[in-house]
């Protein structure tokens, strides 16, 4: 049996893949079509409730709730891949050195680490856009290096690990370089604890840039965001209840489903500790 396929046995991943699956697809829609134009007002229409014309309704603005939600959709893609692709490639690469060298290399990269820890995440994205201001590309880079931390210290841990299992030492054996032994022996096994920080990244990217947009210190004003959304519909909360809860849906799937997918993995993990 392909050591993979108990991966998609797991309820939680199942639940977790099909929360996703219902944004990704919102989000390839989106791409290609959508019912109306992400800014087109119509203020005669606004705060009608789900028709045929506009299926989740219009805002406090009249425009469509859907072809927003297609496009926050994407701003939220965009937002978590890149900070979990940032944070894997610098913080796995910093984590691998110093989990692998150990010795001064380790020290003087858990320092680095542990100093930027000591701050919290959501203050050095307020202070980096209070300097850099408040556009998309300040909060993913304000996110990226919030990211990093968590994946260092995971890759580490797998590198001081591993690095002296008999597999690795029959590869130093065969004269393999520390760079093959690193990333072609090591790094695959520790897939499963690196899969589980992307998911958690991910979300926590999500939620961080929802938090900035709703307090009004997101990307674009214009460009609709899951964020944005809620912060303008708190407004019309009695009068238009449905205009909070679709948002509010929407990011508690993404949210639940990386969530789910990170908890499927843990408990894969254990159970597979429990058998040793």
């Amino acid at each position: 049996m392909n050591k993979y396929s108990k991966y998609f046995k797991n309820a939680n991943i199942i639940i977790g893949m099909i929360f996703i699956l219902i944004i990704f697809i919102l989000m390839t829609v989106g791409f290609f079509y959508t019912p109306y134009e992400y800014d087109a007002i119509d203020v005669d229409n606004k705060l009608h409730f789900f028709s045929a014309e506009h299926i989740l309704g219009t805002d406090d603005l009249g425009r469509d709730i859907l072809s927003r939600l297609m496009l926050a959709s994407r701003v939220s893609f965009f937002i978590g891949s890149t900070v979990s692709v940032f944070g894997l490639l610098i913080g796995g690469f910093l984590g691998s050195l110093a989990g692998y060298f150990g010795g001064i290399t380790d020290e003087i990269i858990m320092k680095l680490i542990d100093v930027q820890m000591a701050f919290p995440g959501i203050l050095i994205a307020l202070m980096m856009i209070a300097v850099f201001g408040g556009g998309t590309a300040n909060i993913v880079m304000a996110l990226s290096i919030m990211s990093v931390p968590k994946f260092a210290r995971i890759v580490r841990s797998g590198f001081i690990k591993y690095k002296n299992f008999d597999f690795v030492k029959a590869a130093k054996a065969r004269g393999a370089g520390h760079l093959r032994i690193m990333f072609i022996h090591i790094f695959p096994n520790i897939m499963p604890e690196i899969i589980v920080t992307v998911s958690l990244s991910f979300a926590s990217a999500v939620m961080s840039e929802a938090g900035l947009s709703y307090l009004g210190l997101g990307g674009n004003p214009a460009f609709p965001s899951f964020g944005k959304m809620l912060s303008e519909a708190q407004g019309a909360i009695f009068e238009a209840p449905w205009y909070v809860f679709i948002p509010t849906i929407a990011v508690t799937l993404f949210l639940m489903g990386f969530n789910f997918i990170a908890d499927g993995i843990r408990q894969i993990q254990k159970e597979e500790k429990n058998r040793i």
